[in-house]
């Protein structure tokens, strides 16, 4: 998995911060393997130099094999919270897509061809 991190003019994007970020999106993640290729991590200070509440963010996108991207945003006091927080998301999000995916498949994978009647089927072998 490739991580890209990308900061606003108000965060200095150091080696320090992209290594600690990309531990923090790896950590988040590992367990869906090579099914997501790409992070891009965007972290900003919404307020600049001024103080405030909630004024870090954190916006992780997701590229999964074969599936459009998927993203999530999370504010927070501290950019660390920010990018715990994110990454938490992300891996319920992708579990929960990638969960519907699999139920999907094991639904359709059970019905009969189209054109085919399972009332016309019988026990004798095909010629």
């Amino acid at each position: 998995m490739k991580i890209q991190l990308n900061t606003d003019v108000h965060i200095d994007g150091t080696e320090a911060l992209a290594a600690q970020v990309s531990a923090t999106v790896e950590q988040a993640l590992e367990r869906f393997g090579e099914q997501v290729t790409r992070v891009e991590v965007h972290l900003s200070d919404e307020n600049g130099a001024k103080s405030g509440q909630q004024d870090q963010r954190c916006m992780l996108e997701a590229r999964l094999e074969g599936r459009p991207p998927l993203a999530v945003t999370q504010h927070a006091a501290t950019q660390e919270q920010a990018v715990h927080g994110a990454a938490q998301k992300l891996a319920h999000l992708v579990d929960s897509t990638l969960g519907r995916l699999h139920d999907h498949r094991e639904k359709t994978s059970g019905l009969p061809l189209s054109g085919t009647d399972p009332k016309n089927w019988s026990d004798s072998p095909v010629e």
